[in-house]
């Protein structure tokens, strides 16, 4: 669903890129896709895909644990790779495929789309200029929360089969060797959900934040204060809530405030961006765009100009570095 919806729509309707290729497990489904988006060729296993000389990229959504075994193919074969987060389970994973797209100078994109989305580059201008010119004083901390309820999908734009999910995909461990069993399955929705927000917190406040202080449930709900540099930001998460999903970021500063209200994952609109001075509240908006359209945009851009992603490879490796981190305090107690 999400390869169709978010990704496969959002390249075939781009005009500087072909989509040529299409391999999935399910041959019923990949016929079908293949139709609806009119893609010439369609491959049962993705090393076959990798065998078409017509392949210069690919885009990566599969099963989680199945994407670094696939990343790894793809950069080794000399593909530039966009592939869905997490990008891996470990830092020492995640550390091999950015040293694969190193090796071979290939351009390397993780799906933390909300970089993209055109209200959070009016966030990161406001933040910048503000910290820059202390119109509204010192920024003194932040705070942020993810309650997941609706994604907020407008409509279906992907085909299904009845056919069941197969076997046979190479799996990375799905966690650190310390990490009890019981433990993954909570990590791994910490991961899929939860690194959205960590990874933007990065992108607007510092690049190599520490943690100051965690608890984490089993379930991956967690509270974590991040510490960029002297201003703290807690971040609230919890994943599973019924009604609006609720997402987004304020910034406190001491005259005033900045919030960034995230739309939800898969809604078509923008994030929206508000300003509080002296009582008064001034809301930012721009004109309709959607992230997922905006990342497929900077993916093409990024491999003409041989530009470093927005939402590179190398970077992501700090989101998963903090879950483990985070992970690992609660298990020592």
């Amino acid at each position: 669903m999400v390869g169709q919806m978010c990704h496969l729509a959002n390249f075939a309707a781009n005009p500087a890129c072909r989509v040529v290729a299409i391999a999935d497990l399910r041959p019923d489904l990949a016929a079908a896709a293949a139709q609806k988006f009119g893609i010439p060729q369609v491959y049962s296993t993705h090393r076959e895909l990798l065998a078409d000389s017509a392949v210069s990229a690919v885009v990566v959504v599969t099963k989680r644990r199945a994407t670094g075994p696939i990343v790894l193919d793809a950069l080794n074969s000399g593909r530039h790779v966009l592939s869905e987060k997490p990008m891996a389970y470990t830092t020492a994973q995640a550390i091999s495929l950015v040293e694969a797209a190193r090796q071979q100078s290939l351009v390397y994109s993780i799906g933390y789309m909300k970089r993209h989305d055109a209200g959070v580059a009016r966030a990161l201008q406001v933040l910048t200029r503000l910290r820059d010119d202390r119109s509204l004083g010192r920024m003194v901390r932040a705070r942020g929360w993810c309650f997941g309820g609706d994604t907020g999908r407008s409509h279906d734009n992907f085909v299904m089969t009845g056919e069941a999910r197969p076997d046979g995909l190479e799996l990375w461990q799905d966690g650190p060797d310390w990490m009890p069993r019981a433990m993954r399955p909570g990590y791994d929705n910490f991961l899929n959900v939860f690194s959205h927000i960590i990874n933007l917190a990065r992108y607007l406040l510092g690049s190599s934040p520490t943690i100051a202080e965690s608890t984490v449930e089993t379930s991956g709900a967690a509270r974590i204060t991040l510490d960029f540099d002297g201003i703290t930001c807690t971040l609230d998460l919890v994943n599973g809530s019924e009604g609006a999903w609720r997402e987004g970021l304020t910034f406190d500063f001491e005259r005033g405030a900045v919030t960034l209200e995230l739309p939800p994952p898969f809604a078509e609109h923008e994030a929206e961006v508000i300003i509080d001075h002296d009582g008064q509240s001034t809301r930012l908006t721009g004109e309709a765009s959607w992230a997922f359209r905006r990342q497929a945009d900077a993916f093409v851009s990024d491999i003409a100009s041989h530009a470093i992603p927005l939402a590179s490879g190398e970077d992501s490796v700090t989101d998963i570095a903090l879950a483990e981190t985070v992970w690992k305090q609660r298990a020592s107690g």
